[in-house]
């Protein structure tokens, strides 16, 4: 027997048309390339939307088609998820931090048939033309027709306007009702070996995913809160901030190209920002502001970190010092993205240093998903706190397969897709990743955790960041080696730095060498990229005296 309940698809439109209805006048306020500011509600963002998927189909976009988007994050932006998806076609993210060369693969494997593109990516389609091999009939700049930019197209493909398409087209458009099963977004993932591998996201797995990351255990966004989502909106569906702010009625402030500490502390100030997701580095920038300007925020309660491990000085400089709470998450594209959060708790007679290192892990999973931890040949391991082994995740919004794959080919019978962490998961479900797989570092025969080692570094007062990679040794196999950033006026002297190790870590573990550089190479998600710093010094050891800690310019 079956429930006698109504029984309606989820898609993505009726996420806008919630928000329109019920939270009209809610803003959508956008930093455009100039720095002014642009203000809209969700009324407007959806009565725009119809309009735009009329405009879609006037240009021939059917269900299922792939339409580009290379954008930052702006109201634009925001029609054109909506719109894309609602209509039945897929919304393509592309994310312009890639090289020329992964973006031209990107657009040709996906077939895109449309690119909306903002105008600051005028020399960057330049560079990726030539390398598109058909099937783009046309590149869409999102600006007004006097902002119109100069750009030389191949024959076959129309240079439109956005707003003149804009103008051009009715806004009687119905949200059709189809499968929620329906593919409504694709996003690239950098973090595989070899070419990007794109993630087909459903508009079923996308409402659910929405409505977890809603829950109070996770975002627990409402009406009267203001989200900032640093994220840019070509990384994941920015962290599914675009579905879950208009879900919850909140506001959503779209910061688009202006990152830095600066302008993020006068946006978040100017428009009363309350929480705001990014990674990181993005966030050590902000500290690095507030400390030097002497500027405070006044409104925002919460930041929320994800992408890679937060470094516990960033959590405990924030909370001691400006009374901000960090929020530790953690997943991938994969999961599109969010899989666990370390959710906010009072636990009676912990100490501030326990309860530091309790904020640090990632968390607990969502509802709607389940993790496991297995050893190389798949045998599960203890949620002790102690045994370390391979992160594999199920659920209702994890990747099956790879867009072009057969279905299934990307997990196993059972549905568990191995992420490439490394983690430990504490009796209580708290999960902790000890490591990339491919950046863990087995020094004769023991393994040593790089996340570690980089979080003990940058809680020294002279650095500002720093990686920790193997490099080879003659006689371990491996060793590793710290290369750390300075903080602007400072100075790394290598012994102040490796006496922060002492008593914390194993002395096996101890760093070999200290290298200081001026930056860290980033990927592009904003990410430390591992992969050119082990290239650069996988020889250090060898080609210098190995054991003996040193400072490299």
């Amino acid at each position: 027997m079956f429930g006698l309940m109504q029984d309606q698809p989820l898609l993505i439109a009726s996420i806008i048309r919630y928000a329109a209805r019920h939270h009209g006048a809610t803003e959508v306020v956008s930093r455009l390339p100039d720095t002014s500011i642009h203000r809209t509600t969700y009324a407007e963002i959806e009565r725009r939307a119809r309009r735009l998927a009329r405009a879609l189909q006037r240009l021939g976009v059917k269900d299922g088609d792939r339409v580009a988007t290379l954008a930052w994050n702006s109201f634009r932006h925001l029609e054109l998820y909506y719109a894309v998806s609602g209509m039945g076609a897929i919304c393509h993210t592309v994310n312009p931090r890639l090289s020329t060369e992964d973006i031209a693969y990107i657009l040709n494997h996906a077939q895109d048939c449309l690119l909306f593109a903002d105008s600051s990516f005028v020399a960057l389609l330049d560079a990726v033309a030539p390398q598109l091999t058909g099937g783009l009939r046309g590149i869409v700049m999102l600006c007004t027709a006097a902002e119109m930019p100069q750009l030389a197209v191949a024959p076959g493909i129309s240079l439109l306007c956005y707003e003149t398409l804009m103008a051009g087209a009715d806004e009687d458009f119905a949200w059709p009702v189809f499968d929620e099963r329906t593919a409504s977004s694709l996003c690239y993932t950098s973090g595989t070996t070899g070419r990007p591998k794109g993630v087909l996201f459903s508009h079923r797995s996308t409402v659910l995913h929405a409505y977890a990351v809603n829950s109070a255990a996770v975002f627990g966004l409402r009406p009267g809160d203001r989200m900032l989502p640093v994220v840019p909106m070509f990384h994941v569906n920015a962290w599914g901030t675009p579905y879950t702010a208009p879900a919850a009625g909140a506001a959503l402030i779209m910061p688009g190209r202006h990152l830095d500490g600066a302008s993020l502390t006068t946006l978040m100030n100017a428009e009363r920002v309350t929480v705001s997701a990014g990674v990181p580095t993005v966030w050590l920038g902000l500290l690095q502001h507030l400390r030097t300007s002497g500027e405070r925020l006044a409104t925002v309660r919460r930041l929320i970190i994800g992408g890679s491990t937060c470094p516990p000085a960033l959590i405990e400089a924030f909370e001691k010092e400006y009374g901000i709470a960090v929020e530790h998450a953690w997943g991938m594209t994969e999961t599109s993205p969010l899989g666990t959060f370390n959710t906010p708790r009072d636990i009676p007679g912990e100490d501030e240093a326990a309860a530091l290192r309790r904020k640090s892990k990632q968390g607990h999973t969502i509802f709607g998903l389940d993790i496991r931890i297995t050893d190389d040949m798949g045998a599960e391991l203890p949620w002790d706190g102690k045994a370390s082994g391979n992160l594999q995740i199920r659920g209702l919004w994890v990747c099956s397969a790879y867009y072009g794959d057969p279905p299934g080919s990307a997990s196993d019978a059972e549905g568990w897709f191995t992420t490439g962490d490394v983690a430990s998961v504490s009796p209580d479900g708290n999960m902790e990743i000890t490591d990339r797989s491919k950046d863990v570092i087995k020094s004769g025969g023991e393994w040593i955790s790089s996340i570690l080692l980089e979080n003990i570094a940058v809680s020294h007062p002279d650095v500002a960041e720093a990686a920790v990679v193997a490099a080879d040794h003659p006689r371990w196999a491996e060793r590793p080696v710290l290369i750390v950033v300075p903080k602007p006026e400072r100075a790394i002297d290598p012994a102040s730095v490796l006496a922060r190790f002492v008593g914390q870590v194993p002395k096996y573990w101890m760093p070999d060498a200290v290298i200081t550089l001026s930056e860290l190479p980033h990927t592009a998600t904003g990410k430390v990229s591992k992969l050119t710093l082990r290239q650069r010094f996988r020889r250090y050891l060898l080609d210098s005296q190995a054991g003996a800690p040193r400072q490299d310019a």
